[in-house]
């Protein structure tokens, strides 16, 4: 046996090791977004197993954001004291391999039994502070319209909700998914409907996709995007420009743009917070306002979400302030105080 072919059975081992660790699903949609001439496809890093995986440290964990710990009941986090989020399935169409919640969810990860989904449901309607309940799991877009359509009933009959928001990456990884009958689902209530779309590429949005998105947008549901600052996907001023300039044009306003969570053998993606920032401020000035998300942090732990953007405004001595403008220039505010007597 050849050098050449002892390293690639030693590759083949090790992805195999990366599969029984970790959920590997790739569909077919996404598999044809792939260019196999490109080591560097966007896509492919996204989705593939990579051996990186198998490399962990101590400061990775488990359950890098705190869900256990905020979990009252099954199926339920309740971390703010206004919105929860509802874990209405453990598995997905694709595993992308920086999942903050890799750990969880996959083949043989259950989703909430009819007698959990009562308690969840019950835990709310219990609660008048929640206004707010956000679908997750799991990709909640992945169950049948005839369920999701009953889940938002029974939500819709909680007199203090006020929006149901549903976090999915279908649209752009499996867009056939999105059909009438899936659209008309969520609009089985009269509260509030929100989608949250996960992209982190612009090549994500082929013609199907932005087909999809269509049809959530023009059935009257609003489109938030939320993405991961990504090594090797999305980390430069040209892709984070690219991808949140399509979202735009498909009626996708920027949301939040996620630091990454130190998941179990996500090293190889991650970005520093001082290399997210400078980005951030790239895009400051040259991209519309419509295109600018919030960096956020969600802290280690449980304990919530953070933005941690750059700042422009430091405050002086005098009582004023040093302001950076867009380009980098610095200039004195005075601060003027309004004399309400």
């Amino acid at each position: 046996m050849g050098i050449e072919q002892r390293d690639q059975d030693g590759r083949l081992a090790a992805l195999k090791k990366v599969a029984e660790t970790f959920a590997v699903s790739v569909t077919p949609h996404l598999q044809a977004q792939i260019d196999p001439a490109d080591p560097k496809d966007p896509i492919a890093r996204q989705f593939l197993p990579d051996t990186a995986e198998l490399t962990t440290y101590e400061h990775e964990r488990a359950d890098p954001i705190g869900d256990d710990s905020h979990s009252p009941v099954a199926g339920i986090v309740h971390r703010y004291p206004d919105r929860v989020l509802l874990k209405l399935v453990n598995v997905c169409p694709v595993y992308c391999r920086f999942c903050f919640r890799r750990e969880m969810v996959g083949p043989g990860s259950r989703g909430l039994n009819a007698e959990q989904l009562d308690a969840a449901i019950d835990y709310i309607a219990q609660h008048p502070a929640i206004w707010e309940v956000i679908l997750t799991g799991g990709d909640p877009l992945i169950v049948s319209a005839r369920r999701l359509a009953e889940v938002m009933r029974r939500l819709d009959a909680i007199p203090h909700l006020g929006v149901i928001r549903l976090h999915s990456r279908v649209p752009v990884v499996d867009p056939e998914r999105i059909t009438p009958e899936l659209v008309a689902a969520m609009k089985q209530t009269g509260k509030a409907v929100w989608l949250l779309l996960h992209a982190n590429h612009a090549r994500e949005f082929v013609p199907e996709a932005r087909a999809a998105i269509a049809r959530l947008v023009d059935a009257g549901i609003p489109v938030l995007g939320q993405s991961v600052l990504l090594k090797g996907v999305n980390d430069s001023p040209a892709a984070l420009t690219d991808l949140f300039k399509t979202m735009v044009a498909n009626r996708i306003k920027p949301h939040y743009l996620h630091h990454g969570d130190l998941a179990r053998g996500t090293s190889h993606f991650r970005v520093s917070l001082e290399e997210g920032q400078k980005l951030m401020r790239r895009l400051r000035g040259h991209v519309s306002g419509l295109a600018q998300p919030t960096y956020i942090l969600d802290i280690p732990g449980g304990h919530g979400k953070v933005p941690v953007g750059p700042v422009y405004a430091e405050p002086q001595e005098d009582g004023g302030w040093t302001v950076t403008d867009p380009w980098g220039c610095t200039h004195h505010y005075a601060d003027p105080a309004v004399d309400e007597d």
